[in-house]
């Protein structure tokens, strides 16, 4: 039973820590189904975290953090369309040019505001997404195997992990049951072929980067303001690159996107329970080596297991209307 207790808290924080993962996975899911390749994804999430975070400590409210991650993220997924739609620039400058905008930005004003180093202050409790204690977690706590799983797991979490889960399904319903959902993909697969039918390319891959910044805006606001009670310099910590890595492991496919960013998660939760231990006849293993799991998982199965990741065809192409 003890190590059934075990795996239960290396799940409960896996699930926790694969939530920021998923929601900038799908972000980015949306653009590069769309022809534009999103490098740009960590300084989205990181500059929403920071905005959520002041905007959630001066307010003490935590939806208005949310708008406020959400309005930043957006603006910062409509410079990278200014850069590489309209003006038809490279989208992975772009994107990296966002990553330093926002990781030098966050800290210049969080000094300024708050003068702790590019720390914000810290969040009052009124200001933050608590956990939700579902019906009737307490009473199956006592119950073999679904009780804990239930109160543990299930139970307990915040409002930006339900509707991170639930975004799953309606991403997938968006893409492939929706009509702008057919164009989307159309126009990262033949943006020619989507133009001569009268639709609008440009208009339609800016709606697209629209819908990556407003999920970004949930993935930025969960760390700073759910997972956390602040936002500390760098906090993204490269989130942004592994959900990417995430989403060319799921083959930028909801549903697999959803248990790519869970196995990383999981990695990272059990590389976190194995600090300090030692294993039989090993002895204690650096930690460095459990959080590379995800990479090498991601690297040999990529390789000899689930066959080549082919992205959308136009991806990264910026598309110049034929005269």
């Amino acid at each position: 039973m003890e190590y059934f207790d075990t795996f239960v808290s290396i799940l409960g924080s896996a699930i926790r820590l694969s939530i920021p993962l998923l929601f900038t996975a799908l972000a980015g899911l949306f653009s590069e189904r769309a022809g534009i390749f999103d490098i740009g994804l960590e300084g989205k999430m990181l500059a929403s975290a920071f905005a959520a975070a002041c905007v959630a400590y001066w307010t003490g409210n935590a939806w208005a953090g949310l708008g406020a991650g959400i309005l930043v993220s957006i603006i910062f997924s409509l410079l990278h369309g200014f850069a590489s739609i309209t003006n038809r620039g490279n989208q992975i400058v772009s994107g990296v040019a966002l990553n330093f905008i926002a990781a030098g930005l966050t800290i210049v004003l969080g000094t300024a505001w708050f003068n702790q180093g590019g720390r914000t202050g810290q969040v009052p409790p009124e200001g933050r997404f608590s956990g939700i204690i579902l019906p009737g977690a307490d009473m199956m706590r006592d119950v073999p195997i679904i009780g804990p799983l239930y109160a543990n797991v299930i139970s307990g979490n915040n409002i930006l992990t339900y509707i991170a889960f639930l975004m799953v399904p309606i991403s997938w319903w968006v893409l492939y049951r929706t009509r702008f959902g057919l164009r989307l993909r159309a126009v990262g697969e033949n943006p020619g072929a989507v133009d001569t039918a009268g639709v609008s390319v440009v208009w339609l891959r800016y709606r697209a980067l629209i819908v990556t910044g407003f999920l970004a805006g949930f993935a930025g606001t969960y760390l700073s303001i759910a997972q956390s009670a602040a936002f500390i310099n760098n906090m993204s910590a490269g989130k942004g690159y592994i959900a990417l890595a995430a989403l060319i492991f799921a083959k930028w496919k909801p549903v697999p996107v959803m248990f790519a960013c869970l196995l990383f998660g999981f990695l990272d939760a059990f590389a976190n329970f194995m600090q300090g231990k030692s294993l039989p006849m090993i002895g204690e293993v650096p930690v460095q080596i459990f959080q590379a799991l995800p990479y090498i998982l991601t690297c040999v199965l990529l390789a000899g297991f689930i066959g080549v990741a082919r992205p959308p065809k136009a991806g990264g192409v910026a598309y110049t209307k034929e005269r």
